[in-house]
């Protein structure tokens, strides 16, 4: 049967700034008690133990470190052995990849961060000196930015949105420490918080991708058999990419099983091409 009720009509402006004013209302007293209240641990702690905190800054450097160096050794290997190499120079091959790749991973890492650092503080000079010479500009930037997070543009001068945007206005006009740190935060996304210590994201790098290079490494320590090597470093070096996949869910939230099975294929993957590539190689030089 066909509906021939009438739609609800969609909202006037008059209807969402009454909706606004109501919303305000009933914030009042929490606001109040918010801005009268000085302690900084005055919020319930609880509840914001499922976020990573400082850690997510590094997360980056975490998964690129271990992963990297789980799938490019174990590739490296997978190659090397195609080629019909020794277990002794498959060995030495898989070391110096551990000790190479290790070493320029965290030299990358750590002129990356420090460069990007090193960006921030000069955007964040100039929006220092743009705050100072360019205030008018700077606050109608601000009033723009202030529409973009949410805040509505006010229709008139009795609007509790034109009140709260000329009451921020006005504390950033007389505050220049303050409206360069928010210009920075909303427009360049950074904040304190944020930063990242170009020895910390190196050293993180290094360490992990050490560690993730092992598995393709102790087989050939262990045995003169290649093949068996080879196999033991496959199975041992897809358990531990199944485990990052895993520990990498604790940060992101999303799908067990697709994480892992993600990471198993581009290492099963990437080991049959470089295999292949290896058993190429050798075929051609001979």
């Amino acid at each position: 049967m066909v509906n021939f009720d009438v739609p609800d009509e969609a909202p006037t402006a008059e209807n969402r700034r009454s909706s606004f004013h109501d919303d305000a209302n009933k914030a009042k007293s929490t606001m109040t008690m918010l801005t009268m209240d000085k302690s900084k641990s005055f919020y319930n702690k609880e509840y914001k133990k499922e976020h990573i905190g400082e850690s997510r800054e590094y997360w980056r450097d975490i998964i690129l470190g271990v992963n990297d160096g789980l799938v490019s050794t174990f590739l490296l290997v997978a190659g090397v052995f195609g080629a019909g190499m020794s277990s002794t120079n498959i060995l030495l091959t898989s070391i110096s990849g551990l000790i190479a790749g290790a070493i320029s991973m965290a030299a990358g890492e750590y002129v990356a961060t420090k460069t990007q650092e090193e960006v921030k503080r000069a955007e964040s000079a100039l929006e220092a000196k743009a705050v100072k010479e360019h205030k008018v500009d700077e606050l109608r930037f601000l009033n723009d930015l202030l529409t973009k997070l949410g805040i509505p543009e006010a229709e008139d001068v009795e609007a509790e949105e034109f009140k709260l945007r000329r009451a921020l206005l006005g504390y950033y006009e007389n505050n220049d420490d303050a409206h360069v740190k928010i210009n920075i935060a909303l427009a360049f996304g950074d904040v304190e918080a944020s930063k990242r210590s170009p020895f910390v994201a190196g050293a993180l790098t290094f360490i992990l991708f050490a560690a993730g290079a092992v598995p393709s490494v102790i087989p050939f320590a262990l045995t003169d058999d290649t093949t068996t090597a080879i196999i033991a470093a496959f199975a041992v070096t897809l358990v531990c990419i199944l485990l990052v996949g895993g520990v990498k869910t604790y940060a992101t939230k999303s799908n067990l099983f697709v994480s892992a099975l993600e990471n198993l294929i581009i290492t099963a993957g990437g080991g049959g091409i470089a295999y292949g590539i290896g058993v190429g190689f050798e075929k051609l030089v001979q």
